[in-house]
C-alpha cells in the first residue's frame, strides 16, 4: 500500500503564493463542535425559568402529590 505513494512522499510541502495561511485561530475552528440545534440551550433556560416561576410556590394539589407518593 505504501508503494503507491512513493513517487509524492518526499516532495516539498506546497506553499500558495495567492492564499496566506490560515490562523491557527481559525483553523481550529474548522473542528470545533457546533451548536447543530442554535439556540437550543436559550429554549432550555427559557423553559426553565418558566417553570421554575410556575412552581415557584412550591404547592401540590392532592393529585401530584398522590402521584409523587407512588414512585
Amino acid at each position: 500500500m505504501i508503494d503507491n505513494y512513493d513517487d509524492i512522499i518526499n516532495l516539498p510541502h506546497h506553499v500558495s503564493k495567492t492564499h496566506t495561511p490560515m490562523s491557527m485561530w481559525n483553523r481550529a475552528a474548522q473542528f470545533a463542535p457546533f451548536a447543530a440545534l442554535t439556540g437550543h440551550n436559550n429554549a432550555i433556560t427559557e423553559t426553565q425559568k418558566l417553570h421554575d416561576q410556575m412552581y415557584d410556590d412550591n404547592t401540590m394539589s392532592s393529585d401530584e402529590e398522590d402521584f409523587i407518593s407512588q414512585i
